[in-house]
This record gives C-alpha cells, structure tokens and sequence, in this order.
C-alpha cells in the first residue's frame, strides 16, 4: 500500500511539473521572454511556495533556467536538447527513404544538413549504390560558401545574418560571396528557385545543389545536398536542383508541411 501510494505522489509531482513546464511554453511566456513565481503561480493555480521549490528542483537539473538579474524562469538547456535530437532523430527516419529514391534517380550521393551557428552539419549521406557513407556525417563546413547553408538560411531576415555573420567571409577566396548583401542576394535566389546552386565556390572541382526541408509550422529545419564533381553534375545542375526540390518536399510533407504560397520578402540588405 505504501508502495502505491509513493507511486501516485510521483505521478502527481510530475504532473505538477509538466504544468509549469507548458505554462513556460505559453505564448505569454514567449512574448515575454521569462515569468516568474508569482505568474506562475496565478497560471498553474499552485502556491508560490511550492512553486518556488519545484523550479529550483527543474533548475538544478537544467530543465529550466533562472535569469540571476530579473529572477524570471524560461525553459532550459536540457529540454531543448532532449527535443532537438527527438526532432533530428524523426528527420532522419523520415528523410532516408526519400534520400536513398533521389541518390537512385540521379546516380550521386546526397547529404542531410542542419544549421549549427555559422557551419551547415551533415546529419547523414546516402550514396547512389543505396549504401550509407560516412565521409560527410558529423562534418561542419562554412554556411555562406555552400548551397545548403544558402537554403538553410532561408527564414533569417537581415539583422539575423549580422548576427550570425559579423565578419565577411573573406577567408574562402573561391565563393563568390564575400559580404552579407552578396549572401542575402543569394538567399533571395534560391527562394525565388526552390533550391540554391554552387560551382565550384567551396572547393574547386564540386558542385552541388540544395532545397530545404520544413517543419509543420513552415520554418527550414534542414536542408537537401546533392555534391558531385563538376564533370559529372554540372551540366545538369538545374535539373539536379529540380528533382532535390521535389524530394525536400516529399521530406517535408512527412514532417507535416503543406506547402502554400508565400508573400516575396520586402526587406533589403545593403
């Protein structure tokens, strides 16, 4: 009896936890970047005492994050992690099917890539044989000078790109983008396309293709990359373009998309 009766209190600690959790998530939460105990309090209909002491617990153990200057509560680290390598993990099933149709139709490797802050990370390839290849996996290479960082960056709006990139990528001397106006010139294009094209621009001889991969809600959760020689791909780089447009939006489509059109942006980056 004792046993049970532990059981039903954990239960309902947990309970009680994941109610701050989704107050913590709340659109009110995210306008306002944090809440702290007394909102909470009031949104989950709990004491500020107990309150208190179950976001100090959350706290140590990073599920969430306590600002020292305004004592306001967000969600932490951890939880961010657990659901980021749940959402990869989902991309990655939902993705290899298709990748493994394109790598067959077009007879060359394709790539799954992710923004990491200034770098695009495969997360997997699958080579034209149907068989995995493990040159590019876990390999970070510069955004600004690849077709997949291009596609990557579709949803960033000027002042993110200051961010992300504070100084010119003058240190790749074959891209052709060595400012952000050229990168936000080339992200509009691939917009317009549907899919971003590079010659030769990270390493001489390559050329590669990419389109990008949405959530649900819409937003570029990654991006799909056919790299090949430029003596075998490039003639047919557009076409190539075309077909890994087709399948990202297969991949998205899984993922929960639905496409529809969207307003051209009316912003400007000089």
């Amino acid at each position: 009896m004792a046993l049970a009766d532990d059981t039903r209190h954990q239960g309902h600690g947990l309970r009680r936890d994941l109610d701050l959790l989704e107050a913590l998530a709340s659109p009110e939460a995210q306008r306002a970047g944090e809440l702290g105990v007394v909102r909470l309090s009031q949104l989950t209909g709990r004491e500020k005492s107990q309150v208190s002491r179950a976001l100090k617990a959350l706290a140590e153990e990073g599920v969430v994050e306590r600002d020292p200057d305004t004592l306001g509560y967000r969600l932490g680290w951890r939880l961010f992690s657990l659901v980021a390598r749940t959402v990869e993990d989902r991309l990655v099933r939902a993705a290899e099917p298709v990748m493994r149709e394109l790598s067959a139709e077009l007879e060359e490797t394709n790539h799954l890539c992710v923004l990491r802050d200034q770098e695009v990370l495969t997360l997997l390839s699958v080579s034209g044989h149907s068989f995995r290849v493990h040159d590019w996996e876990g390999r970070g290479v510069p955004a600004q000078c690849t077709s997949a960082g291009r596609v990557l960056l579709l949803d960033a709006s000027p002042d993110d790109l200051y961010i992300r990139f504070p100084a010119p990528a003058a240190h790749h001397p074959l891209s052709e983008v060595h400012t952000l106006p050229e990168l936000w010139a080339r992200i509009q294009q691939a917009r317009r396309d549907g899919y971003a094209r590079v010659r030769e621009e990270f390493e001489e001889g390559l050329v590669g293709v990419s389109a990008p991969i949405r959530d649900f809600r819409g937003r570029v959760v990654a991006a799909l990359n056919v790299s090949a020689p430029a003596a075998r791909l490039g003639e047919r780089l557009d076409a190539a373009g075309r077909v890994t447009a087709e399948a990202a939006a297969r991949v998205s489509a899984h993922l929960g998309w639905e496409e529809r059109p969207k307003p051209p942006p009316t912003a400007r980056l000089t």
